[in-house]
């Protein structure tokens, strides 16, 4: 048995799978080996399987093994193994060291590196993977590397003709279940004469 993926915050009772043997006689239910921790209850006679507790990410998968055992002669039974797994949840979004930074860049620099923007996110896995990307980018004036969080320039700026200051607002999103997070972060970037 290798019922579906419970999620980390799954409260106790709650039910994960029935068991069914098929004999001729009513068999007794129960859990023999594999959960040593306790995260499982099986009624005896109907062998559905719930919670008992609380789990706990890293003790999981779990592997145990179910007995049944005819109801009149204990020495009659037949075992057979459930296999639960446990969805880490996306507990955290990334967050940036700092949600304003501030940079200049000359004028008529020619495409150029800006900064490298870098989050974290305390979770782990797909949950903590982050990319990059721009909420507001002034046209196609900026361009961020989704996966380094380098933000670029794309031409040069003129400071006579062109504004002076710009606010680019850039995330960090993780790619995480069962929703996406995001963190943001304000870059100003003043160009200079």
């Amino acid at each position: 048995y290798h019922p579906a993926p419970l999620p980390e915050r799954t409260p106790p009772d709650t039910f994960v799978v029935e068991i069914s043997a098929f004999y001729k006689l009513p068999v007794n239910y129960s859990i023999s080996s594999g959960d040593e921790k306790g995260y499982f209850i099986i009624h005896s006679s109907s062998g559905i399987i719930r919670t008992s507790k609380n789990l706990e990410l890293e003790d999981f998968p779990v592997n145990f093994k179910v007995r049944a055992t005819d109801s009149s002669n204990a020495a009659i039974f037949n075992e057979v193994e459930v296999k639960v797994e446990v969805i880490d949840e996306n507990n955290f979004p990334p967050v940036f060291p700092s949600s304003l930074i501030e940079e200049r860049l000359p004028e008529h620099s020619p495409a150029a590196e800006i900064v490298q923007l870098k989050a974290q996110d305390k979770d782990t896995g797909r949950n903590g993977f982050l990319t990059y990307g721009i909420l507001n980018g002034h046209g196609l004036k900026f361009r961020i590397n989704e996966t380094t969080g380098i933000l670029y320039s794309t031409a040069p700026f003129d400071y006579e003709e062109e504004p002076t200051e710009y606010q680019i607002v850039v995330y960090a999103e993780d790619d995480g279940i069962p929703e996406k997070r995001r963190g943001y972060c304000t870059v100003v970037i003043k160009i200079t004469d």
